[in-house]
């Protein structure tokens, strides 16, 4: 991100807590992101204040953070946006934080800073809830998962304007995708409420969420995950109801992302928010200079808008979101995977072995696995991921436990130990190998105490969990993009995987749970075998 700002920044290491050691001073984190409009401003504003710049330059010392290159850093200081402004001990113990701050209040914050510091030191700080209770609750995999998740559908869905909640409204694209097969009236009315309003019917692609609960008030940052997961929402959305405006809305964020997103390689990594250039007319927009964009390439976004093209094109045959998915995993598998560790985006000191990468690639490589039969190093990033970053409870650790400030401190997320376990018992299907459904079980475990407290937000937990007790499978025996493997894509419910090209298999066969349930040799009785099971 371009610094307009007087402050005398330093990138994050152990360098800067080095000195805040050494001087005994505060470290100032500033949490940024390339596309928030709000850090550009605070940098405008606050940073810009030759006074306060000046301030922090003697009395701190300035760190300044690409939340989106280093999520590690992100999930332990995150102040619930960005920009995120922390004051930190020289230890990496936080002082207190906040999100933007105009330089009234970052004035005001600085003097309150600087007392507590005087007087308290190095006990002022303190270490965030989820590091200190990091360890997950664990439990047993069970049905009051998915019964759970169902019921939290139920009480937080928002009847008169669609979608969950009553306060912002976030698209929830893994909350749409759970109840496309439990409350499909939930997922429908969800779906035309984010096209009709987060959508950019000009420009394509979708907003990040809206401010109201009517769904007004569209955040205009365009990020290529949230994109990417809102294809794969409306593509199955599609598939359920055949309702041809979803497959358009998939198609023109697709559009978006082949264009505006797309670096001539791979896919880019998100495009800032200007409000005044997302509200001009298409004819005044012509003019106008648009939004800039990060080209930054990271492995998980372009795994995931590899899963979500390669899933619209298992509905729709469409060639074109096909050659661009299998450019993105060529780029990753070529640039940013070693030996199944993933690196997550390539320059010399980009982080490797990140979960979220690990877990996003593989899912991205079961995906193509499935609708092309191409596996690639999915096994690789599996068995990396399984060794170096599995826990004796079972859940995953966000990343290596090292590094500077809470680096050291593990973090055991949900969300994506259910994403890494979700595409583990993708692979376990794939690969006849019950090792993996053995670790992605484990890991859904690992957190079943936790259920009562999980609201609908994390609906993927309860559809992992089901699929972790109910794997169901459609073999083929066929090759990929033969008429029995295009229409089991098209016939099998999202949650049961397709098996392209197995072994000893004469037609296609319905497993559950490793059991098979019936057999097909057309399309047309697999589609009677699919609609009875």
């Amino acid at each position: 991100m371009d610094d307009p700002t007087k402050v005398e920044w330093r990138e994050w290491g152990p360098g800067p807590f080095e000195t805040a050691g050494r001087t005994g001073k505060p470290v100032l984190l500033a949490l940024v992101t390339p596309w928030s409009g709000e850090c550009r401003e605070m940098d405008r504003t606050t940073y810009a204040d030759p006074r306060i710049a000046a301030n922090v330059n003697d009395g701190f010392v300035p760190v300044r953070v690409d939340a989106d290159r280093l999520p590690r850093v992100r999930e332990r200081y995150n102040m619930g946006g960005f920009p995120s402004t922390v004051f930190l001990t020289p230890t990496g113990r936080v002082l207190t934080g906040a999100t933007f701050l105009g330089p009234d209040g970052f004035r005001g914050i600085l003097d309150s800073v600087r007392r507590t510091w005087d007087g308290k030191g190095e006990d002022a700080g303190s270490v965030p809830r989820a590091l200190r209770n990091a360890e997950p609750p664990g439990g047993r995999l069970d049905p009051e998962i998915e019964e759970h998740m169902v019921e939290q559908l139920l009480s937080a869905y928002d009847d008169e304007f669609g979608g969950w909640g009553t306060d912002v409204k976030f698209p929830l694209p893994r909350t749409i995708e759970f109840a496309l097969v439990r409350s499909r009236e939930q997922a429908v009315r969800t779906l035309e409420a984010v096209q009709t309003h987060l959508l950019d019917t000009y420009d394509g692609g979708f907003y990040r969420y809206a401010r109201n609960r009517n769904w007004l008030g569209a955040v205009r940052e365009k990020l290529t995950d949230d994109n990417a997961a809102l294809v794969r929402a409306f593509a199955h959305g599609y598939r359920y109801t055949g309702e041809e405006s979803y497959r358009e809305a998939a198609e023109s964020a697709i559009e978006y992302l082949t264009t505006d997103l797309w670096t001539g390689e791979t896919f880019a990594a998100s495009q800032g928010g200007d409000e005044a250039y997302f509200r001009l007319e298409p004819a005044a927009r012509e003019d106008a200079d648009p939004p800039p964009v990060d080209d930054t390439a990271f492995a998980d976004r372009n795994a995931l808008a590899a899963d979500a093209l390669l899933t619209y094109a298992a509905y729709t045959d469409d060639e074109r979101a096909i050659r661009y998915a299998e450019r993105a995993l060529d780029y990753v598998r070529e640039h940013l995977v070693t030996d199944g560790r993933v690196t997550r985006y390539d320059a010399p000191d980009a982080p490797a072995g990140l979960l979220i990468d690990q877990a996003r690639v593989l899912a991205g490589l079961t995906t193509a696995w499935q609708v092309r039969d191409a596996a690639g190093p999915a096994r690789a990033v599996a068995d990396w991921t399984v060794e170096h970053l599995r826990a004796e409870s079972g859940a995953f650790r966000d990343g290596q436990v090292e590094g500077p400030g809470l680096l050291d401190r593990p973090l055991y997320p949900l969300d994506t130990t259910v994403e890494a376990a979700d595409a583990l018992l993708d692979l376990a299907l794939l690969t006849g190998e019950d090792r993996y459904r053995a670790v992605a079980r484990d890991a859904i475990s690992a957190f079943g105490d936790a259920t009562d407290r999980m609201g609908v937000e994390v609906a993927h937990f309860g559809t992992v969990a089901a699929r972790a007790l109910r794997p169901r499978a459609v073999e083929v025996g066929a090759p990929a993009g033969s008429d029995l493997h295009r229409a089991a894509l098209r016939l099998a419910d999202h949650e049961t995987v397709v098996v392209p090209g197995a072994d000893g298999v004469e037609g296609a066969r319905l497993l559950s749970d490793g059991t098979v349930q019936g057999r097909a040799d057309t399309p047309a009785a697999l589609e009677a075998l699919l609609t009875d099971g």
